[in-house]
């Protein structure tokens, strides 16, 4: 597929992160802003998986080389 970005590890590391901080300290404050930051969140790390299974593999070494500098 070409359409699909490379991604670097630590965007699925941040969807992550914000679903637990979501789900644990926003929502139980405050339920609109809690449902719609998890729903985000997910729609994070579902981008993240794609990007993980179908996106060329030199591409995303490429990504990760061009962060580390």
């Amino acid at each position: 597929m070409k359409g699909i970005a490379p991604l670097s590890g630590s965007f699925i590391i941040t969807a992550i992160i914000g679903f637990l901080v979501s789900a644990i300290y926003i929502f139980p404050r405050s339920n609109p802003w809690g449902l719609a930051l998890c729903i985000l969140f997910i729609i994070i790390f579902v981008a993240g998986m794609i990007s993980t299974t179908y996106a060329p593999i030199e591409a995303e070494i490429a990504v990760e080389k061009k962060g580390k500098k």
